[in-house]
């Protein structure tokens, strides 16, 4: 099975750069027959048997098949065949409740140290269904990068079951017949340009690898590579015509319109608006923080955007939309963006606790207050209180010794001595320091433009051999103090009622 040469539908995309990509993937290496030795050497399969030594390999297979059926929980069978029931009948809201709740709850009881029964082992309770059996794998494969350690099969296994799940979804004779709940989708997304990442990191580890394992990485360079990744990324977006919808709605339009035939899915629409979120994300990985933000010219980020229906997707937005512009050196954009996303992660934490997903939104919301604690002690700026707060008990030191404050005046030549370096030196460093505190800020359009303003509350001249420092300190806002500690307090007076 090729795996590579499967989305014969991708055509040209223009995000800002000249970014060509070919259509369909004749510049590609990696033949077909490769991908044939790659699977066979998984499934241990000898192309060379004679027909009676298959007949024989398949009856050994259906009778470890039939054996490891009698060993998997009565209760993970009946789940399995409720699952693909509602699979068959589309049945969205029944399967968020599988997604979010049933299948983790088994995932706790039976199997938080090994892995769900393989794909094969339950075809025969789903009639052999190829298509459930695919997303069936996906969990599968999901389950064992979070709790377990991925092997290097695992990870091809777990890219050819993408790649078949996409060819599905993009390839099929017209819309396929699929739905799936919001969360689902945009997970599928996510851990796709997550494996994507964990296999960079890990083809890039060599020290304690095989000599068969190296081996088989320079043999298969396109399984997770970046080309084949961006291109279902984009080919996701193209055939739901998101952009165009999005430009539409934009423009104060009909997004149905615009849709076409593809586009007024919702499995399509979703998985290419959810695309634009991880093409946000792919770049930032790949370093061009430019293109990252120019993906989102036709996302609007307010409450009434698509991605807040998803909270991982909502966290995820803002996160590299103000990762991009830390990069970008846009600090004051960088601070508004994980000041907004922070404040939504505190406020809405007592519905976090309910979710699969709450370890993961607090480390990342870890992640977002040390960067906030950087973009703070590069342009000082007022918080909201509860972020000031706990930005205080987590980074108080790291960002006082980064804050460490001047003199109101000083001598060129004092500074230079503390510095230990000239004096002409340091003149030239004050500045361009003078220089760079003017950066762009964002106030409306899309979220590359801006206007340049100085953004710090410090600011100095330079008078012949003297430094003049001015801090401009803004006042506290007490009303926000006041309003949010008199909720609390009509809370306790709330609970104490119910319990009287």
């Amino acid at each position: 099975m090729d795996q590579l040469n499967r989305f014969e539908n991708f055509h040209d995309f223009d995000f800002g750069l000249k970014m060509v990509y070919q259509e369909g993937y004749e510049d590609i290496d990696l033949a077909e027959e490769d991908i044939d030795l790659l699977a066979n050497e998984f499934t241990g399969v000898d192309e060379d048997l004679e027909e009676g030594a298959l007949q024989d390999q398949m009856q050994l297979q259906l009778m470890l098949q039939q054996q490891y059926a009698q060993e998997i929980p009565e209760v993970v069978k009946n789940f399995i065949i409720y699952f693909h029931r509602n699979i068959l009948e589309n049945n969205v809201y029944e399967l968020h409740g599988i997604y979010e709740n049933s299948f983790n709850r088994l995932t706790e009881k039976f199997y938080a140290k090994t892995p769900w029964p393989e794909a094969d082992y339950i075809a025969p309770m789903v009639n052999d269904d190829q298509v459930f059996l695919t997303l069936y794998r996906e969990l599968y494969y999901r389950h064992i990068y979070s709790k377990l350690s991925p092997t290097i099969e695992h990870r091809f296994h777990s890219y050819e079951n993408y790649c078949d799940l996409f060819n599905f979804i993009l390839n099929s004779d017209g819309p396929v017949s699929l739905e799936l709940p919001n969360q689902w989708l945009w997970d599928i997304i996510d851990e796709f340009i997550y494996q994507f990442q964990s296999f960079c990191n890990y083809r890039n580890r060599l020290k304690n690898k095989t000599d068969e394992e190296i081996a088989l990485l320079r043999e298969n360079i396109q399984v997770w590579s970046c080309y084949s990744v961006l291109n279902v990324l984009y080919s996701l977006i193209t055939k739901s015509r998101i952009t165009e919808q999005l430009l539409v709605s934009k423009l104060g339009g009909d997004m149905i319109e615009a849709a076409g035939e593809y586009g007024s899915r919702p499995l399509y629409k979703m998985l290419g608006y959810f695309s634009i979120i991880g093409l946000l994300r792919v770049h930032c990985l790949l370093g061009d923080y430019t293109l990252a933000l120019k993906m989102m010219d036709n996302i609007e980020l307010n409450k009434k955007a698509l991605f807040a229906r998803v909270t991982a997707c909502h966290v995820t937005t803002y996160y590299y939309v103000g990762f991009a512009y830390m990069m970008m050196r846009r600090y004051a954009d960088a601070i508004r963006a994980f000041s907004h996303i922070l404040v939504f992660i505190a406020r809405t934490k007592m519905y976090h606790t309910r979710s699969y997903q709450f370890d993961q939104i607090n480390k990342k919301g870890d992640q977002m207050y040390a960067l906030l604690a950087i973009c703070i002690a590069l342009c000082p700026t007022r918080l909201d209180e509860s972020i000031h707060t706990h930005l205080k008990e987590k980074y108080g030191d790291h960002s006082s010794k980064m804050q460490r404050g001047l003199y109101t005046t000083m001598g060129i030549d004092k500074l230079a001595a503390f510095l230990e370096i000239e004096a002409e030196e340091l003149r030239t460093q004050l500045l361009i320091v003078k220089q760079k505190s003017r950066q762009q800020k964002w106030t409306s359009g899309t979220l590359l433009e801006g206007e340049y303003v100085t953004t710090s509350d410090l600011d100095f001249c330079l008078k012949q051999d003297m430094i003049h420092i001015a801090e401009s300190k803004v006042g506290r806002r007490y009303g926000d103090w006041f309003l949010r500690n008199i909720n609390k307090f009509q809370d306790i007076l709330a609970g104490m009622n119910l319990r009287s």
